[in-house]
Parts: structure tokens; C-alpha cells; sequence
């Protein structure tokens, strides 16, 4: 637990740092919006594809995959069982199955890597090239199948997962490995250089994009819906890597991956799909704060199983 923890707190201060920069308004909003913007087009699809490519594929755990993908469709389900609660309106129904299966990559990418290095990051990639896509599908086929209105603004939902920059680099990044084609030094390198910056200025703009007045407005129903999902969505994935016999490092990965707050870019997504922004916004800003004390927790508690340690 003492190297997750020393994994963790650079991570928690880099994205403090990014608030510290937001509130203060020493780097404006729109700047911000820019820094997203290409992280998002760019530095993170630079470092998912130099992942995968220099990834081994022959090794890969393709079962830590499947229970990944296995944990987000039974999150989903449980956030669809929120129709049956007294009182809860069809977008905020939405926000709750988008929370439950998107998850930070960026902060499940820097703690992957300070842990277990080369191998954690190749682990989180794939991860990432599974998760991503099913996140994108079941979030915006919820959010769209919830809104209370449907306009013509509103993206279809396979177009819009096939022109995420993240669901085709993934692609790349895995065609790349499949035909076993290395990179040369000069892409390579330029990648990594891409992706290192990729790392830094995600976290810093996860900071900058949580909203911590949300806190004052969050109620009962945030806390409880935040609460099962932090711990629901480690749970089922531990579960199912159990089931599958995914051990040791994937299995720890996999709990990383699984509890990690939802992404910062679920308010956004709420916001122009009709789910229930505000909803979402307080979910997010609950998650952030609640994951930095649980995660060490179920990190601790995963370690513990006998298949942590491949026994």
C-alpha cells in the first residue's frame, strides 16, 4: 500500500496544481479549453499508440480485457436499475449509467506507470483500448436513450465512437502490434515525447475541469451514486478477473483502472446529449474527492488476494 500511496500523491498534487492554476485564473478558461483540446486530438492518442505498438501483444492478458469490459456492462445495468427508484428523472438516469462506465485514464495511467513501469503503462493501454470504446457506446447510447428531448445537434453514436481520436489510436496502436511492425527510432521517440507531455497536461486539465463548489450542492443521492460507483465498478472487475483467472500484476491494474473517479469529460458529454449536467458535475466532483481515500483502500484490500500475487 506504501508504493501506491507514493504513486498516488504526485499524481493527487500535479492535479491540485491544475486547480490551484484554474481557480486562480492564472491561466484562463479558454486556455484551458485549448490544452484539452490537444491533449485530446494529440498527446494522448500519441501515447496510446506508442503503448500498443511496443506492447506484448504475445502475452497480452485478454482476459484482464474481457473483465474490464464485463465490469462496465454490470455497472451499466445497475445505473438502469435506477428507473425503479421513486422520483428519479430519465437525464439524471443518464448521468448515473455514464458514471458508472467511464473512468480517468489519465490518472489510472500515472499511477500504472510509477508502479509497474513499462509494463504497467502497456497494461493500462490496454485497458484503455478496451474500456474507451465500451465507455463511449453505453454513455452515449444512455445519455441519448434518457434525454427527456431529441435534437438534430445530437451525434450518432456510432459515428461519434468511430471519430474519437482515443478509439483510433487505439486501433492503430493494435494493428501496429498485430503485424508485429516496429516503429522507427524517429517516431518513436517523437511519440514518447508526445506522450510524456500527454500524462502531465491531462492531469493538470482533470484538476482544472473539477468543479469543488459542486461538493456544497452534492446531496444524499450524489454521495450514494458516487459511492457505489467507486467501489461497484473495483468490485465487479476483481470479480470477474477472479472468474477469469487473470493474478498478479493485470489483476492489480485492473483494480487501478476500476478505481479511478469517471472521466472529467462526462459533464460535457452530459451537457450536449441531454443527460443531467449538474448531476453530473456533482458526481464528478464527489468521485474526485472520495477515490483519493478509497483507492489506496481497494488497492490494499486486492493485494491481499492470494491471485495478487499469481499464487
Amino acid at each position: 500500500m506504501n508504493g501506491f500511496l507514493v504513486a498516488l500523491l504526485p499524481v493527487i498534487a500535479v492535479t491540485t496544481l491544475g486547480h490551484v492554476l484554474s481557480i486562480r485564473r492564472w491561466i484562463p478558461p479558454e486556455s484551458w479549453r485549448a490544452i484539452e483540446r490537444l491533449s485530446f486530438l494529440i498527446l494522448l492518442p500519441a501515447l496510446v499508440v506508442r503503448t500498443l505498438a511496443n506492447a506484448p501483444f504475445e502475452t497480452a492478458p485478454w482476459k484482464l480485457a474481457s473483465a474490464l469490459i464485463l465490469a462496465q456492462f454490470a455497472m451499466a445495468g445497475l445505473g438502469w436499475l435506477a428507473r425503479y427508484i421513486p422520483g428519479m428523472q430519465r437525464p439524471a438516469i443518464g448521468s448515473i449509467i455514464q458514471s458508472n462506465v467511464r473512468w480517468n485514464t489519465m490518472i489510472a495511467l500515472s499511477i500504472g506507470g510509477l508502479l509497474f513501469g513499462e509494463e504497467g503503462l502497456a497494461l493500462v493501454a490496454i485497458a484503455a483500448a478496451v474500456m474507451i470504446p465500451t465507455a463511449n457506446i453505453l454513455s452515449v447510447y444512455a445519455l441519448i436513450a434518457h434525454a427527456e428531448t431529441h435534437t438534430d445537434k445530437q451525434p450518432k453514436p456510432l459515428l461519434a465512437l468511430v471519430q474519437n481520436p482515443i478509439v483510433i489510436a487505439c486501433a492503430i496502436g493494435l494493428a501496429l502490434a498485430a503485424g508485429r511492425i516496429e516503429l522507427p527510432d524517429l517516431l518513436d521517440d517523437s511519440l514518447k515525447i508526445l506522450g510524456d507531455a500527454a500524462v502531465a497536461l491531462g492531469l493538470l486539465s482533470a484538476g482544472a475541469g473539477v468543479d469543488l463548489s459542486a461538493l456544497r450542492r452534492a446531496g444524499p443521492r450524489t454521495f450514494t451514486w458516487a459511492t457505489i460507483r467507486l467501489i461497484g465498478l473495483p468490485v465487479f472487475a476483481i470479480a470477474f478477473c477472479l472468474a477469469l483467472g487473470v493474478t498478479g500484476i493485470p489483476l492489480l491494474i485492473a483494480v487501478i483502472c476500476a478505481s479511478t473517479p469517471t472521466a472529467t469529460s462526462s459533464y460535457i458529454l452530459a451537457k450536449e446529449l441531454g443527460g443531467d449536467a449538474p448531476f453530473a458535475a456533482n458526481l464528478l466532483a464527489v468521485e474526485t474527492v472520495l477515490a483519493m481515500a478509497l483507492m489506496p483502500l481497494l488497492y490494499f484490500l486486492a493485494q491481499m488476494l492470494p491471485a495478487a500475487t499469481g499464487a
